[in-house]
């Protein structure tokens, strides 16, 4: 009963949104109030569910996307993205612009976390794709699979770390095997998947566009060195707060948190504007544009954290882990499986893997199953077929203002990839190395 509340919440949802078009962030508070009236919750327990999920999906989220958008709209507004590009693609061609992004992709997804990888990186692709005049969804989707994978398979992301700790795996044997089986899920996914959405010609979200400053082009401008370091700043800070937690561990708790980061990146930003000309007034009104442009990406965030709380509280995650742990599966392939339909149901990845991994460490001890594998199983299945419960669907159809069936054929069909590319990458490393 459990499975098919869920799934008619899931597919009213969708109606909602397709049929009725209804705004998101409405069909959401709808669409949760039933799904918690079917799950025969109390209106006290419905309410609180929706407003712990809102609270705890903005209070994690809505600083980061402050922080980036505003870091983004001046990034944009000095001309620093077209710097960027403009190197980018002078060192790795039109042709291989792809590559370039996607490798881009994966080095600054490895520090930083999704959300403040994806406003740093999506604007300089949209970017770079008006520029050489190619589909944005195209170009971009390397560098997404690049982020995804980073994010689902490897430490210190929140969901691979607290799995790892949860089977007491090793940190540097989870990096090597996540690194080799990262690098064919991210070609798989991104650059040959990829290839098969340049016919989706949307024109990305006006928004969010880096546009070349036309009217500052005879005034001071940024350096090649400054434009690079205004992006690159808050990824410098993660890393070093990841690498110095045990030499200076009271300022790597500080820099290590990707709000102060993003904070101080502004700061430095703001800094470096107003040394080439940028008037306070003219900062101060475009981070008032900027918050207002994501407005009601929040309110979208916050309707999908309230589902998803809904979900949790009906206890929807914990049938699904109840319902497969009897089976005699492969241990791995049971590990994605429960991670994967905890995924889809709830929607979001760090608790389909870690409510994945509370149960599979039981399993797991009784097995002979390698737990730095079974870290990448999970995460994989943790990736399982976004839609519309998950944030980063939103966050994507809103940047390259797609439609519905277009989101699903791309970036849903992209995440799907990904997981099972990283289940098939964990299950022929078992068979090299055990």
């Amino acid at each position: 009963m459990l499975f098919l509340i869920t799934l008619g919440a899931i597919i009213s949802l969708v109606l909602a949104m397709t049929w009725l078009k209804l705004p998101p962030f409405v069909a959401f508070m709808g669409v949760s109030i039933l799904a918690g009236v079917a799950f025969q919750l109390s209106p006290e327990i419905i309410f609180k569910a929706i407003q712990e999920g809102m609270g705890s999906t903005l209070g994690s989220i809505a600083g980061i996307l402050a922080f980036g958008s505003i870091l983004g709209k001046w990034v944009g507004i000095s001309g620093a993205a077209q710097k960027m590009t403009e190197v980018l693609l002078k060192l790795s061609g039109t042709r291989y612009a792809r590559i370039a992004f996607m490798l881009a992709g994966f080095l600054v997804g490895l520090p930083l976390f999704y959300s403040v990888a994806f406003m740093l990186l999506a604007p300089l692709v949209i970017s770079a794709a008006a520029k050489l005049k190619q589909p944005a969804t195209f170009l971009a989707l390397p560098m997404l699979a690049s982020l995804t994978v980073t994010q689902g398979y490897l430490p210190p992301h929140p969901a691979p770390l607290a799995i790892m700790q949860e089977f007491g795996a090793d940190l540097s044997k989870t990096m090597l095997y996540g690194v080799a089986i990262a690098i064919p899920a991210i070609l798989v996914s991104g650059l040959w998947f990829g290839m098969t959405t340049k016919n989706i010609t949307t024109p990305a979200n006006q928004a969010f566009v880096f546009v070349d400053n036309e009217n500052r082009t005879a005034g001071p401008q940024l350096s090649t060195f400054a434009s690079f370091l205004m992006v690159l700043f808050p990824i410098i800070l993660l890393a070093l707060g990841s690498f110095g937690s045990n030499t200076f561990p009271s300022i790597a708790a500080y820099i290590s948190n990707p709000v102060f980061s993003l904070f101080l990146s502004v700061l430095l930003a703001g800094i470096l504007l107003k040394r080439i000309g940028f008037s306070s007034d003219t900062l101060l009104s475009t981070s008032m544009v900027s918050i207002k442009d994501i407005a009601g990406i929040l309110l979208i965030f916050g309707g999908a954290g309230a589902l998803k709380q809904v979900l949790v509280v009906a206890g929807v995650s914990q049938a699904v882990a109840d319902s497969l742990g009897s089976s005699t599966w492969n241990v791995y392939v049971l590990g994605w499986t429960m991670a994967a339909i905890i995924r889809v149901c709830v929607g979001s990845s760090t608790v389909a893997g870690i409510t994945a991994a509370g149960f599979m460490k039981v399993i797991l001890v009784n097995s002979t199953a390698d737990p730095n594998l079974m870290v990448l199983a999970l995460g994989a299945g943790s990736m399982m077929f976004s839609h519309v419960n998950d944030t980063g669907f939103w966050l994507f159809r809103e940047y390259f203002s797609l439609n519905f069936k277009d989101t699903i054929r791309s970036w849903t069909l992209m995440d799907t990839l990904v997981s099972i590319t990283g289940l098939i990458g964990v299950l022929v490393l078992d068979q090299i190395l055990f």
